[in-house]
């Protein structure tokens, strides 16, 4: 098959590439530049390059494969165009840039999906990417269940283009809708842990929130890439799959961890405490996640084989370079 793959130099990106080649596929990938994109040269992928941002380069790179792969996402400020940047900055009060910010992303993203699919060939799969954090906190979400439609939602404003994504499968395609926890790992990269540990390291104290007993899911990003490619091959329009391996590990177990590899205490802080602790990260520090994938191993025959978070982050050795 031939596979257009967007994001496909990033931590996830560049394992579902490479596990893609490793199954036959032929791959071209989305880089932001011909720098970046020798990384799928060296691989065996083909590059095109350009960002989210170029819908006519997204409907055309799709509309020369036979299926597609979204896993690009502006999740930082710095990756957005200067002047959506600057509506960003100045459009209201210094307070709501980062919910302004979140909504920039998630309309980019909503665009990007519609043009890929829109350049796809009727009956063709498209996988794309959203996260669990969408999912109504507090009980163990399945992958059955809608996301979290109410206003105030962290991670809903994303977690709404899964509606674009139906809409397509109505129209033809085969779409499978991967929800990814706030923790894909793999050595060097911790997903929303990575930025618990630069304010650990700058703070000198690891914090968790009220008893830290709140659990949030994690995956590594090589089981996550096994798992887009089987969603490609075999999922049925309309499927939605949760890249998870560990459903809910405590809060606290994850802060307790940071504490002792840099050396410094972990402590409990109260909620207020905790939004001038975590800064902008603060709003989804206290979340109760957990999450099944249960029904994504039954139907797609997805087993997890590498190691959990709490391994990952006692061997590696960049927690001081992050």
């Amino acid at each position: 098959m031939r596979v257009f793959v967007t994001g496909a130099t990033g931590f996830i990106g560049l394992p579902i590439v490479k596990e893609l080649i490793a199954a036959g596929h032929e791959v071209t990938g989305l880089a932001r530049s011909k720098a970046s994109g020798r990384k799928l040269i060296e691989v065996g992928a083909s590059v095109q390059v350009g960002t989210v941002d170029d819908l006519d380069g997204l409907r055309r790179g799709a509309s020369a494969a036979d299926g597609a792969i979204h896993t690009a996402f502006y999740h930082q400020i710095s990756h957005v165009p200067f002047s959506t940047r600057l509506k960003i900055f100045v459009g209201g009060a210094p307070s709501g840039i980062v919910l302004r910010f979140m909504a920039a992303s998630a309309a980019t993203d909503r665009r990007a999906i519609e043009a890929i699919a829109a350049g796809l060939p009727k009956g063709s799969p498209l996988v794309a990417t959203f996260g669990t954090l969408g999912m109504k906190p507090g009980h163990r979400a399945t992958e059955d269940e809608p996301y979290d439609h109410s206003p105030k939602a962290f991670g809903g404003v994303r977690a709404r283009n899964e509606d674009t994504l139906k809409e397509w499968a109505a129209r033809g395609l085969r779409t499978s809708a991967i929800r990814l926890p706030p923790i894909v790992h793999g050595h060097t990269r911790y997903g929303l842990a990575s930025l618990l540990i630069p304010i650990a390291k700058k703070k000198r104290e690891a914090v968790y929130v009220n008893d830290g007993l709140n659990r949030w899911p994690s995956c590594h990003h090589l089981d996550v890439a096994h798992l887009y490619r089987l969603a490609l091959e075999k999922g049925p329009p309309g499927g939605t799959y949760h890249g998870v391996d560990e459903e809910g590990i405590p809060f606290r177990e994850i802060a307790e961890i940071i504490g002792r590899r840099l050396g410094i205490p972990t402590v409990s802080k109260s909620p207020d405490e905790a939004k001038k602790h975590f800064g902008f990260i603060a709003p989804a520090i206290p979340l109760d996640n957990p999450t099944s994938s249960d029904l994504t191993r039954q139907r797609l025959g997805w087993v997890p084989t590498h190691m959990g978070l709490l391994a990952d982050l006692a061997e590696t050795d960049v927690l001081s370079k992050l």
